[in-house]
């Protein structure tokens, strides 16, 4: 009885949240989203008279609108998981009680996401997670090409899927590629991060806009029909970075970590090996009486 009512009392604040965020999140489905459909993107009168930071803030707006729906269904999801008893995950640093061993999103860190890979990491995140399990850790060879096709295949047939994960390929790679090679130069005081980081935030929002609307369109015609109408700027801009700036693989840097890790344990117990060998010779010195 004690441990039904620690259980009751444990799980009852993440789920009245998770409850929440699903009540918001329909809320916005049924009124904002339809005030922002995404194939007015491609509407021919909005295309040919919209000036271009129109179409980018419509883009933006259109796809952000059309996200709560995933919200709605992960959240509501989640919150039923925790209402079984399931997805406990320990205390953070303040000693709260974490119910997110299961959670599929992250809205905070999708709307906030600074990279690709950030946005990624925090949408559809057990199925990321089994994606790099199964693929991305065991391919030898392009992991994230890879990886991105297999997603494509697992979401099903519509051409749209493929349009979007492999226009993420050059997207992300090139997005790594500017990243690895500039981010150094603007961490040093937190004013510059900031900025970095506001300019970073409206870079992957723009891409990831750009990137999903064929997901949403589902067709060829009027994927392509986009794409058109952005002169496929995003497809050719992350090649033009691949080829200029030098792509450090994620491979060769994990190995890197791993040896570097490898040869601080080596030299730690060399160290400690010498340590109690000259422990025990001390001990064999005769001690006066």
């Amino acid at each position: 009885m004690l441990m039904m009512n620690f259980l009751l009392f444990s799980f009852q604040p993440a789920v009245l949240c998770k409850l929440l965020v699903c009540g918001i999140s329909l809320t916005f489905h049924l009124t904002i989203t339809k005030m922002f459909p995404v194939a007015y993107n491609i509407d021919e009168t909005f295309v040919n008279t919209a000036n271009f930071a129109s179409r980018v803030f419509y883009l933006y707006f259109s796809l952000m609108a059309a996200r709560p729906k995933y919200y709605f269904a992960w959240s509501l999801a989640d919150a039923i998981n925790n209402a079984a008893g399931f997805g406990f995950n320990g205390y953070d640093v303040n000693g709260s009680e974490r119910w997110d061993l299961i959670s599929n999103l992250n809205i905070v860190n999708i709307e906030s996401a600074t990279s690709f890979k950030m946005f990624i990491d925090n949408w559809n995140i057990q199925t990321a997670l089994w994606f790099k399990r199964v693929c991305y850790d065991r391919c030898r060879y392009y992991p994230t090409i890879a990886t991105f096709i297999i997603s494509a295949m697992w979401h099903g047939v519509y051409p749209g899927y493929y349009m979007t994960f492999l226009t993420a390929i050059p997207i992300t790679l090139a997005a790594r590629a500017i990243r690895n090679n500039t981010r150094i130069y603007f961490i040093k005081t937190k004013s510059v991060k900031l900025f970095y980081d506001f300019i970073t935030w409206i870079a992957t929002m723009i891409a990831i806009s750009y990137t999903v609307v064929p997901f949403v369109l589902l067709s060829v015609e009027p994927s392509l029909k986009f794409y058109r109408s952005w002169y496929y700027c995003l497809h050719i801009i992350p090649l033009l970075i691949m080829l200029v700036l030098p792509i450090k693989s994620r491979r060769k840097e994990s190995e890197q970590n791993h040896s570097k890790l490898k040869r601080l344990e080596v030299e730690n117990t060399s160290t400690s090996n010498n340590y109690a060998a000259l422990n025990n010779n001390l001990d064999q010195i005769p001690r006066p009486s």
